[in-house]
């Protein structure tokens, strides 16, 4: 092999790791697939406004944005650019593509959610009672009202403001701008009212009809609202974030589900990731079947449960397909793989349930 030359498929470095490798435009396939985790997204709209940009970019030909798994699928030219283009097209949007992604996200979320959680609902419940229950109420409780107040909605409502300010400065706007100006504008008022307006002067007590005619001449606060907003959006984050995790989780194990290693007929043991289209391999009795093939030698029966859901093991012989994650529950095979990777049965299961 003359030197400075590579075959397809030998192994190349890239000092970019977010390029894809020089190869001979040549050798480009028509199309590329990628997988990008977007980081930073807190609603829907974000990742309409995401899938929006990555669409609009010379050379996507298609491009679809999933807030529940927190991932953009891109189908792409690789002749017009690069999947660090594509990430470059995200992080102008204020969001971010990790160079190495979390190996559980949902895990972070969650212990960022549960102590804002746990706070403002110790705070809400009894800012609550002192401003909706006049028999609870007590000489000066407005200041009171803002002591329990201000935690919940500067620190427990952080990641509504930073998001908010993050997305301004791309002069966009979402579900958290709404959240974080309903709130600060309540809370704002509210200290407002009680500093320069004389609100602790007042009984205080409201009705809900005082609440909008103000025909009374009393200056109300509304610390607890905006408190009890922030912590029912926590609540529901942190249900939605619960739920994806327990989610990822049943994915992770249905892709985890294959074998991890394959036995070849000459007897070499090897990783899956090793194992090439026509590359053969044994199964034997019990032994899970490493990738998707076609039988070449010997007879068995096989567990087809984890895809069919079938009972009763099929019969299989010469010539017929088997694929990867199934059981073999008697006689000895020879497996020619057919398929590898993503391309197998399995991997497409697991991409339709994230899907």
């Amino acid at each position: 092999m003359v030197k400075g030359m590579t075959r397809p498929g030998d192994p190349m470095t890239t000092t970019d790791p977010t390029h894809d490798p020089p190869l001979d435009p040549a050798l480009r396939p028509a199309v590329q697939t990628c997988d990008l985790p977007i980081e930073g997204m807190s609603c829907a709209s974000c990742a309409a406004r995401i899938q929006k940009a990555l669409n609009a970019r010379d050379g996507v030909t298609g491009a679809a944005v999933n807030f529940a798994s927190k991932r953009a699928t891109v189908t792409y030219d690789p002749h017009a650019l690069h999947r660090g283009d594509l990430a470059t097209t995200v992080a102008e949007l204020g969001y971010s593509v990790p160079d190495v992604e979390a190996d559980d996200p949902e895990a972070d979320e969650l212990r960022d959610l549960r102590p804002r959680l746990g706070v403002s609902i110790v705070l809400t419940i009894p800012l609550l009672l002192i401003s909706m229950v006049p028999a609870l109420q007590f000489h000066d409780w407005q200041w009171v009202a803002l002591v329990l107040a201000t935690p919940v909605v500067l620190w427990g409502g952080w990641p509504f403001h930073r998001y908010t300010l993050l997305n301004l400065r791309h002069g966009a706007t979402t579900m958290d701008t709404l959240v974080s100006i309903g709130t600060l504008t309540a809370y704002g008022w509210s200290v407002i009212a009680l500093f320069f307006l004389g609100a602790a002067d007042h009984t205080g007590e409201m009705s809900f009809g005082a609440m909008f005619s103000g025909g009374d001449g009393e200056v109300h606060v509304y610390f607890e609202t905006a408190a009890a907003i922030i912590t029912l959006l926590l609540l529901g984050r942190y249900f939605e974030a619960r739920a994806r995790r327990r989610s990822s989780h049943a994915l992770r194990a249905l892709i985890e589900m294959g074998a991890k290693t394959a036995r070849l007929d000459n007897g070499e043991e090897i990783a899956i990731a090793d194992l090439g289209v026509g590359m053969r391999f044994v199964v034997r009795r019990g032994e899970m079947i490493a990738t998707d093939g076609r039988v070449v030698d010997g007879a068995s029966a096989i567990d087809m449960a984890m895809l069919t859901g079938e009972p009763v093991p099929m019969d299989v012989a010469i010539g017929d397909e088997v694929f990867g994650a199934t059981v073999n529950t008697s006689g000895r095979l020879v497996v020619e793989a057919t398929k590898v990777g993503s391309d197998t049965a399995l991997a497409q299961i697991a991409r339709l349930v994230e899907q």
